[in-house]
């Protein structure tokens, strides 16, 4: 496949494409990724999953990110990455890619944008404060309809999207996909108590009686952040990381153990980890690994060296929202799943792909069907929250929903 040659515009603006994010200084790409509400398109985030080996072209994932350039100042950029498959998206797509080659088209490679390995919202172009955001992605996407046309790629898809950046996408052609994820919104809860007095009795009990569990197996938990965290439990949380994957997900681990070991100098203002110990026991038996920036925490991973009734719940809800409780979080996105989350008040949310193609039968049926797939899937959601023990006298949460928008972006 090739590359294009780094067109000019009419304009001011100068567009390269380049194969690794250290192509890029970290305080250019910085300068646009920091004030984003999510950590995931950061520089040291985005290069750390290359220079580990584990969002690279052996793996499937080819570095193909879009940079645009004013007078040789970085005004713009895409991480986006040529796809061979579509494992670590999290967006399940296999019945496209059926579909697609049962209408003789070849699917992948497929162009992809988003944070590899991270079901987690808030992917979108990357602009520039001063630049027109509308013109800016008409300039980008252009490019990437150029790009893909050349090089005969199916189609472009952008996963867990910015829900404000989604609307200048469907401006632009894309069509919205639909899908759910769960979401803690704090209802400006003083304390964990509080949180409790949303749900029924039956569940404040049975929460109380889990949180109650750790301390008559003799475990406590400790939080760290930051230069707190000592440089051994990284690779312990490599560990626990693929424990954790060979146990319930058949070995899908992405991640190397090179990435997590360079988390520490790179990101690690930016992780936050909730450890239990057992008694007498100064290593951590089990250890959730979360990610936090301004108001919003997201859980990534778990693991345990054996397991103990009821730690999974511990180390994964209870104890990140009593922090995030005392340290002004305002959503926790606990990861990808979600049997357990909706019973402990992580209701389902909206979350939205965009999706074009540029074969004209693949486009047809998209733009067809896509609606009917949206209501079904709002549907499921508003059946789900239905569910959720929480008190009569709380707020519903299919009104808060407001026709599906995110109630992370609800202010509490």
């Amino acid at each position: 496949m090739s590359d294009p040659q780094p067109p000019s515009t009419e304009t001011r603006y100068t567009l390269e494409w380049v194969r690794h994010m250290n192509q890029v200084t970290p305080h250019e790409w910085n300068a646009l990724a920091k004030p984003l509400t999510t950590p995931f398109l950061e520089w040291e985030w985005l290069n750390n999953l290359e220079t580990s080996d584990s969002a690279v072209p052996s793996e499937g994932w080819l570095p193909t990110h879009l940079t645009v350039r004013r007078d040789d100042q970085l005004v713009a950029a895409a991480p986006l990455y040529l796809k061979g498959h579509s494992y670590g998206e999290f967006v399940f797509d296999q019945q496209w890619a059926d579909l697609s080659y049962r209408l003789g088209v070849e699917y992948y490679p497929k162009m992809l944008g988003m944070a590899p390995f991270t079901p987690a919202e808030g992917y979108r172009f990357l602009i520039d404060s001063s630049e027109d955001e509308n013109t800016m992605t008409e300039v980008m996407v252009s490019e990437i309809d150029r790009f893909c046309t050349k090089n005969r790629v199916s189609g472009c898809h952008f996963l867990f999207v910015d829900p404000q950046w989604q609307t200048v996408l469907e401006n632009s052609g894309f069509r919205a996909w639909r899908h759910h994820s769960y979401v803690w919104t704090n209802q400006n809860y003083e304390s964990f108590d509080d949180y409790l007095k949303r749900f029924n009795a039956n569940q404040r009990r049975n929460i109380k009686r889990e949180c109650k569990s750790m301390a008559k197996a003799g475990i406590r938990f400790e939080v760290l952040t930051g230069d707190q965290i000592p440089s051994s439990y990284f690779p312990i949380i490599h560990g626990f990381y693929a424990s954790t994957c060979n146990k319930f997900w058949g070995g899908s681990k992405y991640l190397t153990a090179q990435f997590f070991k360079q988390l520490e100098a790179d990101f690690s203002q930016r992780v936050v980890l909730f450890v239990a110990y057992a008694e007498g026991d100064s290593q951590p038996l089990g250890m959730s690994f979360c990610l936090w920036k301004d108001d919003r925490l997201y859980g990534r991973y778990w693991g345990c060296r054996y397991d103990v009734d009821n730690l999974h719940f511990n180390a994964c809800y209870y104890e990140p929202i009593k922090w995030a409780i005392a340290n002004g979080i305002k959503t926790f996105d606990p990861g990808a799943g979600g049997k357990h989350k909706r019973r402990r008040g992580f209701p389902a949310v909206a979350n939205h792909s965009l999706h074009r193609f540029y074969h004209s039968r693949l486009s047809m049926i998209l733009n067809q069907y896509i609606g009917q797939v949206n209501e079904l899937e709002q549907e499921e959601i508003e059946a789900i929250n239905q569910d959720i023990p929480f008190s009569k006298t709380a707020p519903n949460l299919n009104d808060m929903m407001l026709d599906g928008s995110n109630l992370a972006n609800q202010e509490t």
